[in-house]
């Protein structure tokens, strides 16, 4: 890839980590792309996104920001504080926008079970005080979250998950930066998380070039090859349009 190939900054969801990304890691690689797999620290919306457009703003040339589930809501938020972004890319990911609590448009799912099987937790704040944040049941794991992976595999999503504060779910977002750079996402037929419904429906509200995938949410996961050829297309898109994103 040449000098003004954007770098993919991959941008985990909730319960997960950057090694969600690590099959995608490696074919973009393979194809001479840089990437970054940016921590995400699942702490909320406003904490998240300042981090994530901190990663943004410190990386050299074009970014294309790549988010997996709740990552999208915190590249929704970041790339609006990043300059340098050329696109977005959403996988499996919500694309909120102004005022919107993921909480909310999860409620309206019909795809979505994902509360049924979420555990709730307290952690120390700053102040002194306790606030909540979810893991998945390990039992619930593989239907809810990942239903397209061999059991084996699922056990280790389950034991090394991140869980997420509840903030991620009621804190409203805000400006979408959806709303000014060209925008992909792939949304798995079967995902029982964030919901295929919910999922679509943000797609299209984006206007983002839709990729339909059967699977579950983990999709980057269980079809890597088929979320890269996306990325890979976004990537070819912004190169060609760069002189005219540089003037937004």
């Amino acid at each position: 890839m040449s000098e003004s190939t954007p770098t993919v900054v991959l941008v985990h969801g909730a319960f997960a980590d950057g090694s969600s990304f690590n099959g995608v890691i490696e074919r973009l690689q393979a194809q001479g792309v840089p990437v970054v797999a940016a921590a995400n620290p699942l702490r909320g919306i406003s904490i998240d996104s300042a981090h994530i457009a901190a990663v943004l703003n410190q990386t050299p040339g074009p970014v294309l920001a790549v988010g997996h589930s709740y990552g999208g809501a915190v590249i929704t938020n970041a790339a609006a504080q990043a300059d340098n972004v050329v696109g977005l890319v959403f996988v499996a990911a919500f694309a909120p926008d102004e005022g919107e609590a993921l909480g909310e448009a999860e409620a309206g799912s019909k795809d979505s079970v994902l509360n049924s099987a979420l555990v709730p937790h307290r952690y120390p704040t700053a102040n002194g005080d306790t606030a909540v944040e979810f893991t998945i049941d390990p039992a619930k794991l593989h239907d809810a979250f990942a239903a397209d992976l061999p059991a084996e595999q699922t056990a280790l999503v389950a034991a090394t998950q991140r869980p997420v504060a509840e903030l991620a779910f009621s804190e409203p977002t805000g400006a979408p930066a959806w709303r000014r750079l060209p925008s992909w996402a792939v949304v798995p037929t079967g995902d029982k998380a964030a919901g295929t419904d919910v999922l679509r429906s943000m797609a299209e509200r984006a206007g983002a070039a839709i990729t339909e995938l059967d699977g579950s949410h983990v999709i980057m996961v269980s079809q890597p090859q088929a979320v890269t050829d996306v990325i890979l297309q976004a990537i070819a898109a912004t190169r060609k349009s760069a002189p005219v994103a540089a003037h937004r």
